[in-house]
């Protein structure tokens, strides 16, 4: 296989032998696209409900003269993957430093997608997705933050949002996921990930951490040396 051909998975309730550009819900993490990983487990855990057996949908795609954005990349830090969720999905605010929190990351962490052809990042899976709010809400700091993403060995998604990109697509096949082993396994993960995340993160406060009210008052932005030390 070359250096551009790549193998992904797509987790879904039936087969999907061509994915469709211009489908996909706009509040997803990264919007509207076509959300798959390079991890067949994932797609099987991804793909499965408590009472209903999925399909990991596999497909090859040349990525070739493509871009890809990789939020994952040396010079994006867990606030450039943030203020992409942020923009996308609906999260609880109510406090006014959460909203503050919002509109500042989002504002100075932007990240330019428009022109993607494919992005990699973290899923905010429903665990993860309350690390985030955890963080604009002032109770966890930038390093608890990047630490929690990693617990529970968190998959990537790798999602196809141009024409370009879905024209690449080549349906190879699929495995049934059964829920009784996936979906156990997909709540294992989730609940781990909690687990580790209130055991050793959220009350380990350490010397220069940073939150996000000391970002907003300092007017930090992404260059600031703080920043810098939590880069990926």
């Amino acid at each position: 296989m070359s250096d551009t051909l790549r193998t992904i998975y797509h987790g879904s309730d039936h087969i999907i032998k061509k994915p469709l550009f211009g489908f996909g819900k706009p509040g997803n993490d990264y919007g509207s696209g076509f959300y798959c990983t390079e991890t067949l487990e994932m797609a099987k855990e991804w793909g499965v409900g408590k009472e209903r057996n999925g399909f990991a949908n596999r497909y090859t795609i040349d990525t070739d003269g493509l871009y890809i954005l990789n939020l994952n990349d040396s010079g994006f830090s867990v606030l450039h993957w943030l203020a992409v969720l942020l923009e996308n999905r609906q999260f609880a605010i109510g406090a006014p430093l959460a909203r503050q929190a919002r509109d500042y990351i989002v504002s100075n962490f932007y990240v330019d997608y428009s022109e993607a052809d494919i992005i990699v990042g973290y899923r905010a899976d429903d665990s993860y997705f309350s690390f985030a709010q955890d963080f604009i809400n002032g109770t966890i700091s930038v390093r608890q933050l990047e630490t929690a993403m990693h617990l529970g060995k968190l998959g990537q998604q790798f999602v196809i949002k141009s024409k370009a990109a879905f024209e690449r697509i080549s349906f190879e096949g699929f495995e049934i996921a059964d829920c009784s082993e996936w979906y156990v396994k997909r709540m294992l993960r989730d609940s781990q990930a909690r687990k580790d995340y209130l055991d050793a993160e959220r009350y380990k406060v350490m010397p220069g951490d940073l939150f996000v009210s000391t970002i907003i008052t300092e007017e930090m932005k992404p260059d600031d040396a703080r920043i810098q030390q939590h880069l990926s």
